[in-house]
Order: C-alpha cells, then structure tokens, then sequence
C-alpha cells in the first residue's frame, strides 16, 4: 500500500513500477518464512554476505546509505591497507566473480581503499545474482518488529522485521524475515577529548577539526600546507597520517607537526617492525620511528586532552601531561585519529546484548578484549557467539566488535558464511567456524584508533 509519503513493501524490493521486482513472494502477516534476508550496508562484510545467500539460494536484499557499493571505503580510498590481496577477498564471492571471467587480482599486492572498491566490491555488486537486490541511496532510520514494540513478547519469534528507511526524502519500509547488520563503525568517530565524551567546545570546531586520514597529499594539500598541525592517536591511522605529513613538508617546509597521545612512550606506537607478521604493517612502525630520531615530528605523550576549544591564537588544546596541567597553544588544524564507535541507534526497537565497557556484541566481549587480545589473539567464531536475544538479528563486521580495534576483514567473511549457513539450516556447517590468519601480537587498534587492524587497514573502520 502506499500514499504520497509513505511505501510499505511487502515483496522484497517492489517499491514503485520503476523498481526492479526481486524474487519473493508475497505472505501473510503472521510469518515470515519467505521473506529475503535484509543486509545492512554495503561493504566488504555486507557484499560477503550477499554472496554468501546467493549461494545458497536464498533471496535477500542489500540496502546501503551511499551512492555506491563500498562509499565508506572511498573515503579512505587514498590509505593501502596492510594485508594483501589474497586476505582481503571472500571465499564463495571470489568463486561467483570468477564464474563471471573475473580476475583475480595479484595475491601478494597491496591495495589502496579505492582499489578495493573498484577491482573487487563494484565487480561482485554488479553480478546479475546480487545487483537487482541492492538499493543505494536507502538510508537505515531504525529497525524494529511489525507492528510491535521492543516490549511485546507474544509470537515475537514469527512477526517479520520492519526496517524503516529514508531514500532522496522518501520513506519506505521494508520487511524481512532476518537482519544482517554489516554498517561498521567507519563516520562514527570518537571525540579528541581523551574522556571519550564529545564536548560542545569540540564539536563547535568541525571546520578545522578532521576525523579520519585527509587526503593530505592530494585535495586536502592547500589546508595543511605550512600550518602548525596536532594529530591525535597512538596507532597506525595517526603514523599514516603523520607519514602524508612529514611528506607534505618537504615541499611546504613551514609546515609543523604535532603528535599529541595517550601512550606512556612514543616507542609502544611503534609495534614489532620488522618482526610484524604483515610487512606493510611492519614498515610503518619502522618509518615512524626513523621520523622521529631525526625530529621531523614533535612528540607529546604521555598527553591526556581534556578540552580543545577555540583560542585568540587558533586552538587551544588543555590536557594532562605526567600529571600536570599542559596547555598547547596556536594549533591551527587538528585530525583526530582516536579509533570509532558502532551507532546503535537503528537498533533500539530490537532486543539486542552489547558488552558496555567495548560495545561489541556482548558474548564477543571476552574473547575480543583489545586489553587482552590482539588481531591475531582473537579465536574464530560464528553464528553461536553473534546471535542476539532478537532472533535472526545479527551484527556482524566491525561493528561486531564494538569499539575494540582488532577486527579484521577475513574474520567477518567468517562471521557471514557461519550465520548464512544456519539462516539457511546448515547448523553443521554453521557450527564448523575456522579461520586462517597471520599471527600478529602487533595490532590493537581500529579504522579510526589506528592500528590498522579493522578491515587490515592501514588504519582502520
């Protein structure tokens, strides 16, 4: 049924005569048997899990808020990622792709961001299997049962999943009879302020203030060239965003660097080096290290912020250095690489278990403990460890695991074919979770904490 301001769709993807009809059928309101599989976000994770159902035979819908497959990837699409080819690519999509005369692409190569995007996510988006079942430009606003609150309990089990979605100012809703949440955690950041509390004085600088790595050496060159620059962050975001830096300056030699963090001693930001069972990873360690011998960086650490707020002078950025009050003056930009945080608002009408000191999917918590564990510490698990007290919800991906930085892209491939096999009722194949990583006591942290270990960036989402 529809009016002027609202869609309700009942077969998967029927939205308007002009919308491709997806394979389902029509069913009655008390179930929700044959209703598609919802996947939410269209990433690395979200695409595995696509490929995942086709392979099964199971239909799905894929709804993704940008303009394109892998939007959020673009927006790093300048940083190479620290792992190669060969772990970046999902198993059951790089068979679907091939069947396709698609190649695969070098296995030991490096790629960037938008590599990534271009040479495998749009390939595998464009399969004639997945791509009439993706909607871009369709915005998750919240998930939810239909016609029932969080609080109704009766039948809950059978009613289907509402998702209410905001597409170019339209509304629509979709139903499904399972939810893959597969959104990450990328465009969430957190704040500068080492309370992790996002302040009004913060928040008030967003023109000068970026959260993520600039594209220092292409579009964002003119607003860092020879300007007093503060980065903020211990991990491999911060040291690729710093290498960009050090690099700019060479041209625009006014150019001054600041790397303010939390870490006792520059030399734990470091890692193992040459000892880092993924090189490219390894390497950065190594540059930023030389970097810093030869003073082309200004090191602030142990340095705790407590506010950043607008100065007579630029910035003005107030912490806590080896317990004393410190005060950095005349900073002229800042880019904050302190790590992200999942967004659950589209959550909040569903029954959901999150951890609350990572706000990782609560059973996960202890076995993804960034205090304890390290990308390759992290044992494999499944479709048992993600479920949720929603049945047939899953949050899967970075955002998984919270604000813990140790994701990394493999480990969701293995997370969607597990909760595919048991949608699909393969509970043996479900249950058989298995993973193959390099071992690496290096990696702690995430796209935005930066280590380089969410999705094996060089700074990860």
């Amino acid at each position: 049924m529809t009016n002027s301001n609202n869609l309700i769709v009942n077969v998967q993807g029927c939205c308007t005569p002009q919308e491709k009809p997806l394979n389902v059928k029509t069913i009655s309101n008390n179930s929700k048997d044959h209703l598609p599989v919802a996947i939410i976000g269209a990433g690395p994770v979200g695409l595995a899990a696509a490929a995942q159902l086709v392979s099964r035979g199971q239909t799905f819908i894929l709804l993704e808020g940008g303009s394109q497959v892998g939007a959020n990837i673009l927006t790093w699409g300048h940083i190479r990622l620290f792992s190669p080819w060969r772990y970046n690519v999902d198993k059951v999509a790089k068979s679907l792709l091939e069947q396709n005369n698609w190649t695969h692409p070098e296995l030991e190569k490096l790629p960037t961001g938008k590599e990534l995007v271009e040479q495998y996510l749009e390939p595998l988006s464009n399969l004639s299997e997945i791509q009439p079942y993706i909607r871009l430009n369709t915005k998750v606003v919240s998930i939810g049962k239909k016609d029932m609150d969080k609080m109704k309990s009766m039948n809950r089990e059978n009613i289907p999943f509402i998702i209410h979605t905001e597409s170019n100012g339209t509304y629509k809703t979709f139903e499904a009879r399972a939810v893959i949440d597969a959104t990450g955690t990328w465009g969430n950041p957190n704040p500068a302020a080492s309370s992790g509390v996002w302040l009004n004085e913060e928040k008030s600088l967003h023109e000068q203030v970026f959260y993520g790595i600039p594209n220092i050496l292409g579009k964002e060159k003119e607003r860092y060239a020879n300007k007093r620059v503060a980065v903020v962050g211990g991990g491999h975001s911060a040291i690729n965003t710093l290498l960009d830096l050090v690099k700019l300056k060479e041209t625009y030699n006014e150019t001054e660097i600041i790397w303010i963090m939390r870490r006792q001693r520059v030399e734990d930001a470091y890692g193992g080096e040459e000892k880092d069972a993924l090189a490219a990873r390894g390497e950065l360690g190594s540059r930023i290290h030389s970097l810093v011998d030869e003073q082309k960086i200004n090191v602030v650490t142990p340095f705790r912020i407590q506010e950043v707020r607008k100065a007579q002078e630029g910035i003005m950025i107030k912490g806590n250095k080896n317990n004393e009050e410190s005060v950095l003056n005349g900073i002229e930009e800042i880019i904050v690489n302190t790590g992200s945080r999942p967004d659950l608002t589209i959550l909040s009408e569903v029954r959901i278990a999150i951890d609350s000191a990572t706000e990782s999917v609560e059973t996960l918590a202890p076995l993804i403990d960034p205090n304890i564990h390290s990308c390759g510490t992290v044992r494999p698990h499944g479709e048992k460890e993600l479920r949720q007290p929603e049945k047939d919800l899953y949050i899967v991906g970075a955002k998984s695991y919270g604000r813990a930085p140790t994701f990394l892209m493999a480990t969701g491939y293995e997370q969607v074919r597990s909760v595919v096999a048991y949608l699909s009722g393969d509970v043996e194949s479900a249950e058989k979770v298995e993973l193959d990583l390099p071992e690496t006591g290096v990696c702690s942290v995430n796209l935005n904490t930066n280590t380089s270990c969410c999705n094996d960036l060089t700074s990860c989402n």
